[in-house]
């Protein structure tokens, strides 16, 4: 078998785990000495999770451009606009081969409302520099998405906590 230099991996569903297991590949490949850039497509600038505390930490590059739920928006124009914005930065990331991983969390979404062409994405994949790794996570993957994956895994939910009305908790979704 030829050796890969880099490989695409997609965590789509709707269970939880999504985001947290592309954290723990976050986690390994900087304990490998690699360099490690994350980009959140739909956490706004306000979210203070215990990912973003950890990557701080460890000196990981990290951009949260997203403008928050959709449901929450006052302007799905802007909205759109910075998730457009934040596939720029993903997408010049990818390009510019200072990275051995990149995270592209949520960014299934961007896709799924259309505001940015699942070719661009795809192709902004594709074109990645040659040791950049690829994680995806979101709901919904594109079927393109999926064939330019290398690996695929689809969380699905048995039970969660919150339809018996326990709300998010610190340290456990966030």
């Amino acid at each position: 078998m030829a050796r890969v230099p880099s490989v695409v991996v997609v965590n789509t569903g709707h269970g939880k785990g999504k985001s947290s297991s592309a954290f723990g590949v976050m986690g390994r490949g900087w304990a490998r000495g690699w360099r490690v850039g994350v980009v959140q497509f739909v956490k706004g600038g306000t979210w203070q999770t215990g990912e973003r505390k950890l990557a701080d930490h460890l000196g990981i590059e990290w951009h949260t451009l997203g403008d928050g739920f959709t449901w929450e928006s006052d302007d799905l124009d802007e909205t759109a606009a910075k998730a457009r914005h934040a596939w720029e930065v993903a997408s010049a990331m990818l390009a510019a081969g200072q990275h051995d991983l990149v995270i592209l969390d949520e960014l299934t979404y961007i896709v799924t409302y259309g505001w940015v062409p699942v070719e661009d994405v795809v192709a902004g994949i594709r074109g990645r520099a040659e040791r950049t790794n690829v994680v995806v996570t979101g709901r919904d993957a594109h079927e393109a998405l999926v064939e330019v994956a290398d690996t695929v895994t689809e969380m699905r939910k048995v039970k969660h906590a919150y339809d018996q009305g326990i709300l998010a908790k610190k340290g456990i979704e966030y």
